[in-house]
C-alpha cells in the first residue's frame, strides 16, 4: 500500500490495500483537493446543488480568525475584568460539542472564566447547571446558527429571568439576519458575534461558535488556530502521500465500502474527550442514503476476540509522551496481529486540536466524495423535529411500552455488522457515564457488536442522522429517566423542560420504529445509576 504522509502510521490488512491504492490514485487524477479549496460543489453530485459551495467557510476560517485573536483575547478580559468569573454555552450541536471538548482538554486558566455547556432538556440537567454556578456572575453564551434551535431559546428564556434580564450577562454567537441576532440586539446582550453563515454546524469548531468560549476559559487561540494554519498548505497537496486529510478520507472512505464502517477512536490524555465533538463531524456527514461511517467513540478496549470484521481503529496517539506510552499501545498490537486495520495519528495536546479538528474535517469531505454522498447535508434530521412537534400537539403523550426482558433479549441477540447505540435521556454525570461504560463493555464482549452511547437530546444533532439514514444496521436501546420536579420555561413554546424533553424521546423512538429499526425503552426509576446498575447485573 503507498505510504501515508508523515504523522500517519498504518496498518491495513493486505486485502484492503489495491482499493485504498486505486482511490488514492483516483484522488491525484481527480485533483480532489484543490477542487475542494476551489469550491467545486461536483466533487459531491450535481452543480447547484443545496447545501455544498456555501457550506465551505471551513476552510480557512482559521486563517481569519487568527487576525482577530487581540479582539478575541480582549473581550474576554474585559468579562472577567467586570468581574464575571463563570461562562455558560448554551447550544446544541456544533454550538455544544466543541466547547465542550475545549472545556475538558484545556481546563481553566487563572485569567479565564470557568466554562459550562448546557446542551440537555433534562430538569436535573438544567439544575445541575445553575447550582455549578454563580449566576450573578456568570456570562451566558448563547449558540445557534439558525437562531431558532429550541432547546437552546428554552435555556437561555429560563436564565435570561434568573439573571433578571441582565444582558450584560449574555452573548449571542449565530448567522447573520437570525432571530436571536434580533433578539441579541433588541435584549442588550454584551456582544452578538455573526459567523460565516457559509459554514456548517458540524464544521464549526474554529469558528466563532467554538473559539468564543475557548477564548471565554483562556485557551491559547494563536497555538490552537495556528495549528490548523500550519497544516492548511499540506490539505492542499495533489499527491496524498504529502496530504494527511486526502490519504485519511479516501482510507477512510474505502473501508467503508469494504464494510470496515464502524470507525473506534482510542483516544490519549488530555484530548481523550474528542470523540464528543468528531462523532458529530463523522455521523452526521457520512450517514445518509443507506451508506455512512458510524464513529464509535469511548467504547474501552477489549481483547482481539471481541470485535468482528466491521471494525476500523483510530489511535489518537499522544507522541509528546513518547513512543511506547499509550496505556492503549499494547492492546493496538494485539489488534493488528489479528488482522484488525489501525491508524495511528501523533497529537500534542490541547494545543493541537485545531490542527486535528481540520485534519478530520478535510478527511470527512474526502470520505464523502468515496462514498458518493454530499457531507454538508442532514436529510434525516428535519424529520425527528416535525415528530417531536407531533407529540407536543398531543394532548396525551403516545403509548410506548417499556422493554420486557424478551423483548430487550431480541433486542440484544445480534452480532456485526449489527451495532447498538444507547440512548440516555437524563441528566449527565460521570458516575452515569461509569456504568454505561461497563454496560457497552460487556455486551461488545458477549455480541462482538459496536456500541455507542449519547445523551438525549445531544445525539439527536450529532449521531441522530446516521440512525435513520446510515446502513440499516442500528439496534436502539433508549434509556429514560424522568425527574421528580420539573423546571418551567419561561415564555417558551413549550411549558417546561421535562415536557420537550420526554417528547425529543418519544419522537426519537417513534422515527426510528417507523424505519422499521428495532428500538426499545427502560424506563430508569429511581436512582438512575443505580437502575441502571442493576439493568447490567441482570444482563
Amino acid at each position: 500500500m503507498s505510504n501515508p504522509p508523515a504523522g500517519i502510521d498504518a496498518s491495513i490488512p493486505s486485502l484492503y490495500q489495491p482499493a485504498i491504492d486505486a482511490r488514492l490514485a483516483h484522488a491525484a487524477t481527480e485533483e480532489v483537493a484543490r477542487r475542494i479549496f476551489d469550491h467545486d460543489d461536483t466533487l459531491w453530485g450535481p452543480a447547484g446543488q443545496a447545501e455544498v459551495s456555501n457550506r465551505l467557510g471551513w476552510l480557512d476560517v482559521h486563517d481569519r480568525l487568527l487576525k482577530e485573536v487581540d479582539d478575541l483575547e480582549a473581550f474576554a478580559k474585559q468579562a472577567h475584568a467586570d468581574g464575571l468569573t463563570e461562562a455558560v454555552v448554551l447550544g446544541m450541536g456544533g454550538s455544544s460539542l466543541a466547547p465542550e471538548v475545549f472545556r475538558r482538554s484545556f481546563g481553566t486558566h487563572a485569567q479565564g472564566l470557568i466554562l459550562h455547556v448546557l446542551d440537555s432538556t433534562d430538569a436535573d440537567a438544567v439544575r445541575d447547571v445553575e447550582a455549578e454556578i454563580d449566576v450573578a456572575k456568570a456570562l451566558f453564551v448563547v449558540s445557534s446558527k439558525s437562531g431558532g434551535t429550541i432547546e437552546t431559546l428554552s435555556a437561555f428564556h429560563y436564565f435570561w429571568e434568573k439573571t433578571g434580564g441582565n444582558g450584560a450577562q449574555f452573548v449571542a454567537i449565530t448567522d447573520p439576519g437570525s432571530g436571536l441576532a434580533a433578539l441579541g440586539e433588541e435584549h442588550g446582550f454584551r456582544r452578538v458575534f455573526l459567523n460565516d453563515p457559509n459554514i456548517g454546524g458540524r464544521y464549526s469548531a474554529l469558528s466563532y461558535f467554538g473559539i468564543v468560549p475557548a477564548a471565554l476559559l483562556g485557551a491559547d487561540l494563536r497555538a490552537l488556530l495556528g495549528g490548523a494554519a500550519e497544516l492548511g498548505a499540506s490539505l492542499r497537496e495533489a499527491d496524498p502521500a504529502a496530504n494527511p486529510g486526502l490519504w485519511l478520507g479516501c482510507a477512510l472512505g474505502e473501508l467503508a465500502l469494504a464494510h470496515r464502517d464502524k470507525l473506534t477512536f482510542v483516544v490519549d490524555a488530555p484530548i481523550e474527550s474528542y470523540g464528543l465533538w468528531v462523532e458529530q463531524l463523522i455521523a452526521e456527514s457520512t450517514g445518509k442514503h443507506g451508506k455512512g461511517v458510524l464513529p464509535v467513540a469511548d467504547e474501552p478496549l477489549g481483547a482481539p476476540e471481541a470485535y468482528g470484521g466491521d471494525r476500523v481503529f483510530l489511535h489518537l496517539h499522544d507522541a509528546s509522551a513518547g513512543a511506547g506510552a499509550s496505556d492503549h499501545d499494547d492492546v493496538l498490537r494485539r489488534l493488528i496481529a489479528a488482522e484488525q486495520p489501525v491508524i495511528t495519528i501523533g497529537t500534542r495536546g490541547a494545543a493541537d486540536l485545531g490542527r486535528i479538528m481540520v485534519l478530520f474535517e478535510l478527511a470527512t469531505a474526502v470520505a464523502g466524495w468515496v462514498l458518493e454522498i454530499n457531507p454538508f447535508d442532514q436529510p434525516n434530521v428535519q424529520a425527528a423535529k416535525d415528530k417531536t412537534n407531533d407529540v407536543l400537539s398531543m394532548d396525551t403523550p403516545p403509548a410506548i411500552e417499556e422493554a420486557d426482558a424478551d423483548a430487550l433479549t431480541t433486542l440484544l441477540t445480534a452480532g456485526p455488522p449489527s451495532y447498538l447505540a444507547i440512548q440516555g435521556y437524563l441528566a449527565p454525570t460521570p458516575e452515569f457515564d461509569g456504568e454505561v461504560t461497563e454496560l457497552r463493555a460487556l455486551i461488545r464482549d458477549r455480541s462482538s457488536m459496536a456500541t455507542t452511547f449519547g445523551y438525549g437530546p445531544r445525539y439527536l444533532h450529532s449521531t441522530g442522522q446516521l440512525h435513520k439514514g446510515g446502513p440499516p444496521e442500528g439496534r436502539f436501546l433508549q434509556l429514560l429517566h424522568e425527574a421528580d420536579d420539573d423546571v418551567t420555561i419561561p415564555g417558551g413554546k413549550v411549558a417546561t423542560f421535562e415536557t420537550l424533553k420526554r417528547a425529543q424521546a418519544d419522537g426519537d423512538l417513534l422515527i426510528l420504529r417507523d424505519h422499521g429499526l428495532p428500538a426499545e425503552r427502560i424506563v430508569l426509576r429511581g436512582d438512575p445509576v443505580a437502575a441502571l446498575r442493576t439493568i447490567k447485573e441482570n444482563l
